[in-house]
């Protein structure tokens, strides 16, 4: 059995992936990512409705909750999502509410 102190951070990670998701913005980026590893350019040409410095600071929350990577190839970024189960969720989401 894990002691408290586990079970605490266990909590505040599981929370911190929770909060990441509760953003309408960062659910639009993990819904492009669905469809594969898209670069920086391409994820903010698909929500032209905001601006960059906006997106990238979501994909930096993303990032720090680790539900997305990146990877650098010469001067360009690329995202995809890391969490195959977060994954999963989201499309659960999209096929089952409406």
């Amino acid at each position: 059995m894990k002691n408290n102190l586990q079970e605490i951070l266990l909590c505040e990670k599981k929370a911190e992936i929770f909060k990441a998701l509760s953003n309408n913005v960062r659910l639009e980026i993990v819904d492009l990512l669905l469809d594969g590893e898209k670069s920086v350019n391409e994820i903010v040409e698909a929500l032209k409705k905001y601006e960059q410095p906006h997106i990238s600071k979501n994909l930096a929350k993303l990032k720090a909750a680790r539900i997305i990577k990146c990877r650098k190839n010469k001067l360009n970024v690329y995202y995809s999502i890391s969490m195959k189960p977060i994954a999963d969720f989201v499309l659960y989401l999209n096929n089952n509410l409406l």
